[in-house]
């Protein structure tokens, strides 16, 4: 089994933080180092280390991410204007925390993809 991350504590609310969304598939919450005006994490409540670890089984849980992603983005008031959607794998791929998540950017322009 994964080692427990800091995301599986938020998950059962051990770690005070404001969830934005909350169900049995997904927990969503405000990055606390953010990078944009809006930056919200949206993770599977399943701990899934990496993208290299998900199955099958997680497509339930994985296509949950996006819908609430659209909802957040709704409610948030960037869906118009739009926002980015990333997520890393591994080390090179810049993953910090080793249980998957979605950061869900916007509410200002974001420039390119890659700044080389």
């Amino acid at each position: 089994m994964a080692e427990e991350t800091i995301f599986s504590k938020i998950i059962r609310q051990e770690i005070p933080t404001e969830l934005l969304y909350q169900d049995e598939l997904v927990t969503a919450f405000r990055d606390i180092s953010p990078r944009a005006k809006t930056h919200i994490l949206i993770i599977p409540n399943k701990l899934i280390p990496t993208v290299n670890d998900v199955t099958q089984d997680d497509e339930l849980a994985l296509g949950r991410l996006f819908t609430v992603a659209r909802k957040l983005a709704a409610d948030a008031g960037i869906s118009e204007d739009g926002y980015r959607l990333i997520m890393n794998c591994n080390k090179h791929g810049g993953q910090e925390v080793y249980h998957i998540h979605m950061h869900l950017l916007g509410g200002e322009p974001l420039g390119p993809m890659l700044a080389i």
